[in-house]
């Protein structure tokens, strides 16, 4: 269940794994009753209106990160935006609640049973008698089966990214009447209700020519409440208008317009008018907010701002030139500052026609932990690591500048609110200094024990001790851009005061694992300049058979991984507390999943995975456990932790074959308190959601786990109020 926009779903190549040993759970979690799912964490913040409040007609622009390579959700290049379209325009038999759990939808599907389960499964849908394709033709049972053989994964042509629960179907046939489809599986499937969400036409599914290029540019033929009316790549817009052949609730607006900016230019795409809906960066979300309480300020103003930076200048000037030459910046600086600030002032008036909606996303950000081989192929060392650290904290850390519920995350397999979700943490157990430091030793590791000499030239890599292919940004000091933090009281302090704040605010911008939109490392995130580990342990420093503790932290360098650093900052000094020393190394957004992440160069990195409503089928690629592949390397699947037990796969195995959702929903917990006590994967916090709207945009904006009801969007009438936002908690 990866995260969107880096088709994490495709198997990556295969990489070396070195097994610990089998778990021992003496006391495992999750075999309470339903009541352990709670409630979310957050509401969703979407100005909820009735309909009847809703202007018919409008055009709503709706910023997206770009136009989609492919329309084909199924494909290993499916993005975000993928999603969004195809939640618009194609059938889904069932869609999400609030709550993150499946429900049927009646515009498609007037109802849906198991109908047999001797000698097999077999599952009988009833379509409604209005859904028809934008072309006229009935939505039936020729296009079940044509996306049913497309995604089997019994035809290589089809270039499909997964195939999970349609590899189970053995027949798919007429009912009694051309409304009625049978669906017979060859295994017992739980999880049937995830197929045929979306449900793409027979001309698209059809063949493997049509599977893979005929919905890359466009979709021809829909069945939703909009469709695609153009896809402009050169203006980084998808147009969709409302579908004259729909027959359900009227479509409110008369079109959307998703629209491709960038993060670091929405905000003034807001200001601008080019844009009514946005996902926004905290730093946005901040400004905003000071533009409705009516403050102006901005990074450029305040008392002496101008003269501050063109003082800078002209120093910068005179080390360089003459004394024209400097008054000559200056005078040059001051313009564009006023300028400047004369811009950010025009735009915080525009602002305070949005507001910012504020939930959580159906996504949680975890600490990986690699255990092909290493000081972490050791259970007790990873365990350790998990017991150094204070996930509330870290959650705090993230959540509480942004106004939202600062609750760890409990569950690999869900989120609070889902069915399955239930707090299993305590398999593995709270942060707890003693507990950490005494694994530890258990594990060899001895404080001031001896080093060895580190050879000259030697870089510190991957757990198999490798150089990776990117070894990420040369520092300015030193010559691999890695530094080695822990050694120093002053490495990882962080900025206090009003700066520490600011950069509390940022912590949320992880990407589709990671987000990333500005530039530089965190204030402190790294020891000063030129620091290398000694060649001997330090005072307290731990050491066995002559190497000192030292993980390799890598994260992404691009725009926007500032506050990942400053997570991971965090997390060096808890670890610290313990003895861990830690070496951090920046690599590039491009390199970091595929020659990092999946291919096993790391120790501990930082990346999220989304919250499923199917976690038996979705979440089993992720904590599978390692299998040797027909060349003789090792399959991973998604688990780039490297870390899975045979106890985890059978409980997995059993969860996905029984139709009784009680034990299902066992079966998982159990399986995620065995997850839990592996400590290869510690989840921190549930991901923030922060949307701006325009004040009369309705039924749009933070969704939370919720399919988005675009037939419901709009505007609000003019003079309509919209009843009171929910608090975010």
């Amino acid at each position: 269940m990866p995260y969107d926009g880096v088709g994490l779903r495709s198997v990556m190549r295969s990489v070396a794994f070195l097994a610990a040993g089998a778990l021992t759970v003496t006391l495992l979690s999750g075999c309470g009753s339903s009541d352990e799912a709670g409630k979310p964490l957050a509401h969703q913040d979407i100005a909820p209106a009735a309909r009847a409040l809703v202007a018919d007609g409008g055009t709503l622009h709706w910023a997206v990160d770009a136009v989609p390579e492919t329309f084909n959700t199924f494909q290993s290049d499916a993005d975000a935006t993928t999603t969004r379209v195809s939640q618009a325009v194609l059938p889904s038999m069932y869609r999400l609640d609030v709550n993150g759990r499946a429900r049927r939808n009646p515009d498609y599907l007037e109802s849906a049973k198991v109908v047999d389960t001797e000698p097999r499964q077999v599952v009988l849908y009833k379509l409604n008698q209005q859904a028809v394709w934008s072309d006229g033709r009935e939505i039936g049972a020729a296009d079940f089966a044509a996306q049913w053989r497309a995604l089997s994964g019994k035809d290589s042509a089809y270039w499909t990214a997964r195939n999970a629960g349609y590899d189970r179907i053995e027949k798919i046939e007429r009912g009694d009447n051309d409304l009625e489809v049978r669906v017979t599986f060859s295994r017992p499937y739980a999880d049937w209700q995830s197929l045929f969400s979306p449900l793409y036409p027979k001309e698209v599914m059809g063949t493997p020519t049509s599977f893979n290029d005929g919905a890359r540019r466009t979709l021809k033929v829909t069945a939703g409440p909009f469709l695609v009316k153009k896809v402009d790549r050169k203006n980084g817009q998808v147009r969709l208008t409302r579908n004259p052949r729909w027959w359900g609730e009227p479509a409110k607006l008369s079109e959307i317009v998703l629209t491709a900016v960038p993060r670091e230019d929405r905000a003034a795409a807001l200001a601008a008018g080019k844009i009514e809906l946005a996902e926004i960066d905290p730093a946005d979300a901040q400004r905003i907010d000071g533009a409705a309480k009516g403050s102006a300020a901005g990074p450029l103003s305040g008392p002496g701002a101008g003269r501050t930076a063109a003082k800078a200048l002209r120093s910068w000037a005179l080390a360089h030139g003459s004394d024209e030459e400097a008054a000559e910046h200056e005078t040059h600086a001051r313009k564009k500052l006023s300028k400047a600030i004369a811009t950010w002032e025009k735009q915080q008036k525009a602002l305070r026609d949005y507001e910012v909606r504020r939930s959580l996303e159906p996504a949680y950000t975890q600490l990986a932990l690699n255990g092909a081989d290493g000081p972490l192929a050791d259970e007790r060392v990873r365990r350790a690591v998990a017991r150094a650290l204070d996930r509330g904290e870290l959650a705090e850390l993230v959540l509480k500048p942004l106004g939202l519920p600062a609750v760890p995350v409990g569950s690999h397999l869900a989120l609070s609110g889902q069915e399955a979700y239930a707090d299993n943490s305590g398999a593995l157990g709270g942060q707890d200094t003693a507990e950490a430091q005494a694994l530890l030793a258990d594990a060899g590791w001895v404080a001031g024990g001896p080093v060895k000499e580190e050879k000259k030239g030697e870089k510190a890599a991957g757990p198999k001790g490798k150089a990776s292919k990117d070894e990420g940004e040369k520092s300015p000091g030193g010559s691999d851009g890695a530094y080695v933090v822990g050694e120093d009281d002053k490495a990882g302090r962080e900025p206090d005061g009003k700066e520490g704040e600011e950069s509390a605010r940022q912590l949320a911008q992880e990407g589709r694992q990671y987000q990333h939109r500005r530039q530089g490392g965190a204030p402190g995130a790294y020891a000063p300049k030129g620091t290398r580990a000694p060649a001997g342990a330090a005072a307290g420093a731990l050491a066995k058979d002559g190497k000192a503790l030292s993980l390799r932290f890598v994260l992404p360098s691009g725009p926007g991984s500032e506050p990942l650093r400053t997570v991971a900052a965090r997390i060096t000094r808890m670890l610290e507390k313990v003895g861990i020393r830690t070496e951090t190394v920046k690599v590039s957004d491009e390199s970091y999943f595929k020659d990092h992440i999946a291919s096993g160069q790391y120790d501990l990195a930082l990346y999220s995975w989304p919250a499923t409503a199917f976690p038996a089928t979705d979440a089993r690629p992720i904590y599978a456990k390692p299998v040797p592949a027909a060349d003789g390397s090792l399959s991973v699947e998604q688990n780039y932790t490297r870390v899975g037990t045979d106890q985890v796969d059978q409980l997995f195995d059993r969860a996905l074959t029984t139709l009784d959702a009680e034990e299902e929903r066992s079966l998982i917990r159990k399986a995620d308190s065995r997850i839990w006590a592996a400590a290869a994967s510690i989840p921190l916090y549930q991901r923030p959601q922060l949307t701006a709207a325009r004040k009369n945009v309705a039924n749009a904006g933070s969704f939370g786990f919720q399919t988005p009801v675009y037939e419901d969007m709009g505007f609000l009438k003019k003079g309509a109020q919209a009843p009171p936002r929910p608090s975010a908690s």
